[in-house]
């Protein structure tokens, strides 16, 4: 599975962006999906999760109820919509995709990784 993140930018706090991963392979919907974020001189940390058939949600407490993780199976894609942006939100947030059964948010789950999209929220 190769995967692409785009939707990146720079935005003012308060404002919103919507995050795309396109994958390609025909077994995008087998996968567990996520997005993790790592901002300047910190560690990567997790950000939301989506299960393969369900498409049960999990979110980081730092993005809940701002965030929504979604997937489209038909087009190979999970979006992370982002609202109510803050300047502690920049980073880059990368994708990834690991097969169940996954344990949420611990990075060594996940088997492939896209190659990141910078979000920076200015104030």
């Amino acid at each position: 599975v190769q995967l692409q993140a785009s939707g990146g930018g720079l935005v003012q706090a308060g404002g919103s962006l919507r995050l795309s991963c396109a994958a390609s392979g025909r077994t995008f919907s087998s996968y567990s999906m996520a997005w993790f974020r790592q901002a300047p001189g910190k560690d990567r940390e997790f950000v939301a999760h989506i299960t393969s058939r369900l498409g049960s949600t999990t979110y980081a407490d730092s993005v809940k109820g701002r965030f929504t993780i979604s997937r489209d199976n038909a087009k190979n894609t999970v979006y992370l919509q982002m609202n109510s942006l803050k300047p502690e939100d920049t980073a880059v947030y990368s994708c990834a995709a690991g097969l169940p059964p996954v344990r949420v948010g611990v990075i060594s789950e996940y088997d492939y990784w896209g190659q990141g999209t910078e979000v920076t929220v200015s104030s």
